[in-house]
């Protein structure tokens, strides 16, 4: 059993705890916490597991990993704490484990990431003997392994569509639905994440790993935006009101171009009411989706639609990401430390879970 350790309880963190109960090959060894009301909490009330695990919350970082897990599972936000996130992740690498981790989107792709994020996680492989794999769902499975293995189903590829169409309603994440995309805010409001080249930063790494797979060249990355007003104000379960004429919508291209024309597109739909921009492509039931679609002879359309904690489809993209960072831990375990991208790490069966129940 491969001593396993989750770092934050947050949304990514819950399903954490519950893939590393669920895996066969793992064992859940400790949860470290940052919230004061969460230390001494059993991490099965934490994962939402509804049973008691037998491991207690824990702010002690030293003493944790004074334990030497063999793995972490790095669940805490890299959003708007990008050098503390890598703090952290270079300090649990130092001690031999293996980190995956959704945080840090510059290592998505670590060939092309700024020498200031790679080289410290380069250092502390060579000190601890660590390794580290960085991914999630888009970015992450639904722009790297999903299209790339779609593709191989086709004759001729004219362009790859990743599409993430999302009704923002169901993220309970408010300062970043707000404040980092600008949902309910002024049409004039600058959201961090939309500003010019920030989702070439986020999402281009994801198009330079699919040009890398398919053996083309890149002239160039670009993006497009578009946004559209509420037209009423709208009433949200999670996050309160958002009010007429502020943003409802957006919908941003980051587009790799091939051959002078743009050939792997990553493209965001999202909204906070389905009543904002109807005219724009919708998730099958108005919640949420991931779609890839490969234009080509012939031409294949896949939507994945992922439900959890009570059909959330947020939850639900958040536990597929969890899955296939969990899931990698005993290929990583296995394998020479290293630094590792979603094109190293097979996306594999769920060997020993069919069947197998939690709480």
């Amino acid at each position: 059993m491969i001593s396993t350790v989750v770092w934050g309880t947050g949304n990514v963190g819950r399903a954490a705890i519950r893939a590393v109960e669920a895996h066969p090959g793992l064992k859940l060894t400790g949860v470290l916490v940052h919230d004061p009301k969460k230390v001494g909490r059993d991490a099965g009330e934490l994962g939402g597991l509804g049973a008691v695990v037998g491991v207690a919350a824990t702010d002690d970082i030293e003493a944790v990993l004074a334990t030497h897990p063999r793995a972490v599972v790095y669940a805490a936000s890299g959003d708007i704490r990008p050098d503390d996130a890598l703090a952290d992740i270079v300090r649990a690498i130092r001690t031999g484990a293996v980190v995956v981790t959704p945080a840090l989107y510059a290592l998505y792709d670590h060939r092309s990431a700024p020498p200031e994020l790679r080289d410290p996680v380069l250092a502390a492989i060579a000190d601890g003997g660590g390794s580290l794999f960085v991914s999630g769902v888009d970015p992450g499975w639904g722009n790297d392994v999903l299209p790339l293995l779609i593709s191989g189903l086709g004759s001729t590829i004219d362009a790859i569509r990743c599409q993430e169409i999302f009704d923002y309603s169901t993220y309970e994440q408010p300062d970043a639905v707000r404040y980092l995309i600008g949902m309910g805010q002024p049409m004039d409001y600058e959201a961090p994440m939309l500003i010019s080249t920030v989702p070439t930063m986020v999402w281009g790494g994801q198009i330079r790993l699919m040009a890398r797979a398919l053996g083309v060249e890149l002239d160039d990355i670009r993006e497009t935006l578009a946004r559209r007003p509420l037209e009423t104000t709208v009433t949200t379960r999670t996050m309160g009101d958002f009010d007429a004429g502020t943003q409802g919508a957006v919908r941003f291209e980051v587009q790799g171009i091939v051959g002078g024309e743009p050939r792997i597109v990553i493209e965001h739909i999202t909204r906070i009411h389905p009543s904002c921009a109807p005219d724009w492509p919708s998730p099958p039931d108005g919640s949420g989706a991931h779609r890839v679609i490969i234009e080509g002879r012939p031409r294949i359309e896949v939507t994945v639609e992922a439900a959890d904690e009570g059909e959330n489809r947020s939850a639900g993209g958040n536990a597929t990401a969890v899955g296939r960072l969990v899931n990698a831990v005993d290929w990583l375990v296995d394998a020479e430390p290293g630094l590792y991208d979603a094109l190293d790490i097979p996306l594999r069966p769920a060997v020993g879970r069919l069947g197998r129940r939690q709480p």
